[in-house]
């Protein structure tokens, strides 16, 4: 088959690769219909993330079909039409019985495209399928499906959740990619006061009103001064970082209200200061975090009935084999445009509701 391998930092490419099989009774082998990119793999076409070995098939979200099993799986079997989650589970450790599937120690947590080969390929090899695959409807799209993989539930788990966004709230959320996007829209969810959005391209600043953003701030145009304007000098209750820069980190931790809170998204690539001598005294919460993925049941079911945006994310599609081109859009997003791109040359043909 052919995949989308890394060669260390700066290289990759679209080559041919071994078909995946089973290896364990809990596996399953998918064909993939559907395939985005994260920017969590541009970070590792970086060098960013040094766990991730050259010779690797790349990425960790897809749509597709189920082509084999492994003896063990119950839940799903070929010819289903599933999602595959950036998140894996074995459901046994002590993470995963609490909910906690990023940290799973059984084999789990992130492992597609980082440690063992991903879903940027015409094949890929699931493990503990029965936890880490869900079956789809037949009415919901399969461009819209795939944004379930990693980035709503990345931004609802990891930026609001973890942030505590409550009504009346005001929010600013650093960075309009489509993380911060997903944000905006799952923030809503919650009824917030106001969104402020902070980025550096017009684009994504335009984006970001479509999505819900009540106010656009540039980031080289003090965007904390803008936030004290709208709070009477207080802050926001709520900053979600969501690029993975020591600036933009920085500059959630300016615009928080005291005992406010502050959801780390963003991949970082190497350290941020932490100003403790500035927060130590303001009642400041910081999260990080890696997505658990156990709020995609939900999401899936708010997708399903047209609660969430997903699909206007999608702002460029191509064929599988185009994977190098696709990259290259998405890495030039500030001159392309480009939010998600979905790749995948099988349409899926939805099913129509009965009454």
């Amino acid at each position: 088959m052919k995949g989308y391998v890394f060669h260390g930092p700066g290289k990759a490419s679209w080559e041919d690769v071994p078909d995946p099989g089973i290896k364990e009774p809990t596996d399953a082998v998918v064909k993939v219909g559907a395939v985005t990119i994260c920017g969590t793999d541009l970070h590792i076409l970086k060098g960013d993330v040094p766990e991730v070995r050259p010779g690797t098939v790349l990425g960790h979200e897809a749509v597709g079909e189920v082509v084999e099993t492994g003896g063990d799986v119950r839940t799903v079997r070929p010819g289903d039409r599933v999602l595959l989650s950036c998140v894996t589970s074995c459901g046994r450790c002590r993470y995963c019985r609490e909910g906690v599937y990023g940290q799973c120690l059984g084999g789990g947590g992130w492992i597609l495209g980082h440690l063992i080969d991903g879903t940027q390929a015409e094949y890929v090899r699931v493990p503990y399928a029965d936890l880490s695959v869900h079956p789809l409807p037949g009415t919901l799209a399969s461009e819209d499906a795939v944004l379930l993989a990693d980035i709503f539930p990345t931004a609802y788990e990891v930026g609001v959740l973890n942030g505590r966004v409550r009504p009346g709230d005001t929010v600013v959320i650093v960075g309009a990619g489509p993380i911060g996007l997903a944000a905006i829209a799952t923030a809503r969810l919650f009824s917030p006061e106001r969104i402020i959005a902070v980025d550096l391209a017009p684009a994504r600043l335009e984006a970001a009103r479509r999505f819900g953003a009540d106010a656009v701030a540039d980031a080289r145009e003090a965007p904390h001064q803008l936030v004290a304007d709208l709070t009477g000098g207080l802050g926001a209750d709520v900053a979600i970082e969501a690029v993975g820069l020591p600036d933009t980190f920085e500059l959630c931790t300016r615009v928080v209200r005291p005992g406010g809170h502050v959801a780390n998204v963003g991949v970082h690539g190497g350290p941020a200061t932490l100003h403790l001598e500035d927060l130590w005294i303001r009642d400041v919460t910081i999260t990080t975090g890696l997505v658990d993925t156990c709020s995609t049941p939900t999401l899936l079911k708010m997708a399903t009935s047209g609660r969430l945006p997903t699909g206007r994310l999608v702002t460029h599609t191509f064929p599988l084999d185009q994977m190098e081109r696709a990259y290259d859009v998405f890495a030039r997003a500030a001159e392309t445009g480009a939010l998600k791109v979905v790749l995948g040359g099988e349409r899926h043909e939805l099913a129509v509701p009965t009454a």
